[in-house]
């Protein structure tokens, strides 16, 4: 039974991120090198804009801005399933290698497909997905050991050696690719958000229906998987088969996330530990502020990314890095 303060304090952190993402949204609106003035932009909002400021706020900024937020809830809750499963602070999507599968299938697709990637836009989750899956796979049996079973720390480093060598992987096929799809394929790596219109969210929304909900569903089962295995077994949890469902809607969302919006990292680590500090580790207040903290640090990662340098900005990728890397050495040191 969850306290009652806690539930009521839980529901006040997510109004303030939802104020902080609605605010953020208002702000990203009104920036970028073709201008849209704030006095005009409730007009706009709704419907009383001229052609040239629909086109802008429509056609450009808002995709990019509910992109940006879906995409860093998948990442956010992928990474939450991701430490809570193995019962390491350091886990995420980018960090253990999910993140450069998804990513090569995606470029293997992207070269020698005859067919353009944006006619294939629903495909890009399932794609990537694949890729992901059949990654997490060979983590999962690299680390696995047949004394002691599936040890967590064993997937943590193993993913990081496989995010390595897809790494080697990705650079050979830039290698032998033409001018042209270097550039995407450069573009995705550096987390710069790219596919941003309607059709990409479309794309995006029913995996987070789908996997979401089902992670919230399991939320009392990731309890009791942070607990050690003998205390989880004695109390009933099938370790294999919860991991396993677990793992594959982790890969589901981060594949879906990086799908659209390329190499993005340390959103999944970052976001589970805010949710964390403010609300304690019980994952069923735990993920819905992780979700919202993850969508909001990505958004605010990319407005201020495209609006810092021009013409093209600074990738989000590039942002999350610069603020994500910092922490994850302040947790590995801490941890030692």
């Amino acid at each position: 039974m969850i306290p009652t303060n806690l539930i009521k304090k839980q529901q006040l952190i997510l109004l303030v991120l939802i104020a902080l993402i609605l605010i953020t949204a208002l702000i990203g609106m009104g920036l970028g090198a073709a201008s849209l003035s704030y006095n005009r932009l409730f007009s706009v909002i709704l419907g009383q804009g001229t052609f040239k400021e629909n086109f802008i706020l429509f056609s450009i900024r808002l995709p990019r801005l509910v992109v940006t937020v879906l995409a860093g809830m998948a990442l956010a809750v992928s990474g939450a399933i991701l430490q809570g499963m193995t019962r390491n602070d350091l886990a995420d999507p980018g960090i253990i290698g999910i993140n450069s599968g998804a990513g090569v299938a995606i470029a293997v697709f992207f070269l020698f497909s005859p067919i353009e990637v944006d006619s294939f836009v629903y495909l890009l989750p399932l794609v990537a997905f694949v890729g992901a899956f059949l990654t997490a796979s060979f983590i999962y049996v690299f680390s696995y050991r047949r004394n002691t079973g599936f040890q967590p720390i064993s997937l943590i480093l193993t993913g990081i050696g496989f995010s390595m060598a897809l790494s080697g992987v990705m650079v050979v096929l830039i290698s032998s690719a033409d001018r042209q799809k270097v550039d995407f394929i450069s573009r995705w790596l550096s987390g710069n958000i790219w596919g941003t219109d309607w059709p990409f969210i479309m794309a995006l929304i029913p995996w987070l229906i789908i996997f979401i909900p089902y992670t919230l569903f399991k939320a009392r089962r990731l309890n009791l998987l942070s607990l050690d295995d003998t205390v989880s077994t004695g109390l009933g949890v099938p370790l294999g088969k919860e991991r396993l469902t677990l793992l594959i809607a982790a890969i589901a969302l981060a594949a879906a996330a990086v799908s659209v919006t390329g190499g993005i990292a340390f959103i999944g680590l970052m976001a589970p530990h805010i949710a964390r500090a403010l609300i304690g580790p019980r994952h069923q207040l735990l993920i819905p502020i992780a979700a919202l903290a993850g969508g909001w640090l990505l958004m605010l990662a990319d407005t201020i990314g495209r609006n810092l340098a021009e013409p093209d900005g600074i990738p989000a990728g590039i942002v999350t890095a610069l603020i994500g890397a910092p922490y994850f050495l302040y947790l590995l040191m801490r941890k030692s």
